[in-house]
């Protein structure tokens, strides 16, 4: 595809999915399928959201070689074409996030999330030929993920605007520029999709973005569908207010647990329990939600209107 008919496939709220695993911590396909559906029947679909498989918050890290491209592959067969699949790839050095990148493409996913190689505290040089070559080994879509927090993972604006010229890239995962600023994803915004990630949809939309992560797309799409509906009809306030009514509370949970074990995928997985969609526990080292835990998020839900189950 050319970049301007990724572009139109990259938008909305992108669902970084969490990967099910079973009582012994095995992937489960089966539930995985079920998910990709569950989503579908909800109304996510081509331009209308993005099913992001084994992202941080998917556990990806933690997924074997041998286990990922199964997941991936049940993604995109549960699609049917119908949803763009994304699928990805952390702090690899370039050999092999060609790697990982070609069988992406052969397995069926639209685009690829890829964070710069932090571990070899790249150059900004180095940060342009990293994408330049993994964009010249394949023909889907890259989404860059700009980790400013982590270091060699800041990429300068400037550089991001030497990529114009790298098609395959597409997309910026955007939290603000090196130096902090987030407007200055305006220099580039016609040039990519910018895709919020400081739980800021809102604001990212208002200055030309085109999506947003930190959503709830894999517990109940509906939610998320709403909000970006809210988005494009202009109307937001009514859309930043509906999508804090739930963040908000996620992001105190988040800190709350936090304090007793770490990982990603932690409350977000006892909110799928929560709505009757059973991804099993994390990966050790992190722990699953307790029983005060629970109640406390179950509480939450309740109180959100959502169609709690049990």
């Amino acid at each position: 595809m050319s970049r301007e008919e990724l572009k139109k496939l990259i938008v909305g709220p992108i669902g970084a999915v969490s990967t099910p695993f079973d009582e012994d911590l095995e992937v489960d396909l089966g539930a995985m399928r079920e998910m990709v559906q569950m989503m579908m029947d909800a109304g996510v679909r081509n331009g209308r959201g993005v099913i992001k498989i084994a992202s941080a918050l998917g556990e990806g890290p933690m997924l074997r070689e041998t286990e990922w491209p199964a997941l991936l592959r049940t993604a995109v067969n549960a699609a049917g074409g119908k949803v763009p699949i994304m699928f990805g790839i952390h702090d690899k050095d370039t050999r092999w996030a060609i790697d990982q990148a070609r069988r992406a493409q052969d397995l069926g996913a639209v685009a690829i999330q890829v964070t710069p190689p932090i571990y070899n505290i790249p150059t900004q040089q180095d940060m342009y030929d990293y994408f330049y070559d993994l964009s010249n080994a394949i023909d889907i879509g890259i989404m860059i993920y700009h980790t400013t927090w982590m270091p060699g993972g800041s990429i300068e604006t400037d550089t991001f605007l030497r990529m114009a010229d790298i098609d395959n890239v597409v997309a910026v995962k955007w939290g603000g520029s090196t130096e902090g600023v987030y407007e200055d994803m305006t220099k580039f915004v016609d040039i990519f999709n910018v895709i919020d990630n400081s739980a800021n949809p809102v604001g990212c939309a208002e200055l030309g973005g085109h999506g947003y992560v930190q959503t709830t797309l894999d517990v109940y799409p509906q939610h998320d569908l709403r909000v970006w509906e809210l988005i494009q009809e202009k109307r937001y306030d009514e859309a930043r207010t509906l999508y804090h009514s739930v963040y908000d509370d996620i992001s105190a949970m988040y800190e709350k647990v936090a304090r007793r074990t770490g990982g990603q995928a932690v409350v977000f997985k006892g909110l799928m329990s929560i709505m009757g969609h059973h991804t099993g526990s994390p990966r050790p080292p992190s722990k699953g939600l307790n029983d005060e835990e629970m109640a406390e998020l179950r509480e939450k839900v309740a109180g959100w209107g959502w169609p709690v189950k049990g």
